[in-house]
């Protein structure tokens, strides 16, 4: 059972604070900029540690964007794909439990590239419509959902594609997205706790100092996704996730 106590040293503590900020930030109104904290992450705690670490930290601030968003989500697109999530969710449970920490991070960052590569391919409307009409579309959706936030909590790529194929209003896109991942990411608890050991009090209470700032991230991505274009923005966040995997890789 990894101990977190005393870990975070000077300007750890600024990177931990400012992960938090993104976290909430990518809940309320930002996709995908949390993913960017993944193999920052990793590099904090070691990748498998990490998801222990990170999982409360995501559990705040899920509960903060569908208080927030509660009335405005799609239940027949979250509860549509959840079968397939699942499954994917207990795969990477297994596969999880037997990997060293080096595959742990090749599988961490392959999730995230997945995501990556997802979106290149539906960037193109004829194409999004293409895959869409797939009939492997929805499970391969869900599996890979399932399996990403599991092993590096980096589902939201992948999320993104799924949601924009629906065509959804702003903010049913937000709402529908949070309501998807809070689900899975309660029902990761119990399992990293009793399975995979790395959900301690030590990193719990580590959580509970950055909660002031995943507020305050989640306050700030519900202002910005009003005057943001989503088109750009989604852009830098390609970009930025590409550099962000590489790191990790290395």
């Amino acid at each position: 059972m990894p101990d977190f106590s005393g870990l975070l040293q000077g300007p750890e503590w600024v990177v931990f604070f400012c992960c938090a900020l993104l976290i909430g930030m990518s809940k309320t109104g930002l996709p995908n900029i949390g993913t960017l904290t993944v193999p920052v992450f990793a590099l904090l705690f070691g990748a498998k540690n990490s998801t222990g670490v990170v999982l409360p930290m995501l559990c705040m601030a899920d509960l903060l964007a569908v208080i927030y968003y509660r009335k405005k989500f799609h239940r027949e697109l979250v509860f549509g794909p959840m079968p397939w999530a699942l499954l994917g969710l207990m795969t990477a449970l297994v596969l999880g439990h037997v990997v060293p920490e080096s595959g742990f991070r090749v599988m961490m960052a392959g999730c995230i590239l997945l995501g990556i590569g997802t979106m290149f391919a539906s960037s193109r409307t004829e194409k999004l419509e293409l895959l869409t009409t797939s009939r492997w579309f929805a499970p391969f959706i869900g599996l890979a959902l399932g399996f990403s936030t599991m092993i590096g909590n980096a589902a939201g790529p992948i999320l993104t594609v799924y949601l924009l194929a629906m065509r959804l209003p702003k903010f049913a896109f937000v709402a529908t997205g949070a309501w998807f991942i809070m689900i899975l990411n309660y029902l990761k608890i119990p399992l990293q706790l009793f399975v995979w050991d790395n959900i301690t009090t030590a990193g719990f209470l580590l959580d509970l100092t950055a909660l002031p700032f995943i507020v305050l991230g989640g306050f700030i991505g519900i202002q910005m996704v009003k005057v943001i274009p989503e088109q750009q923005f989604k852009r830098l966040m390609i970009c930025l996730t590409v550099i962000a995997t590489l790191i990790l890789l290395i």
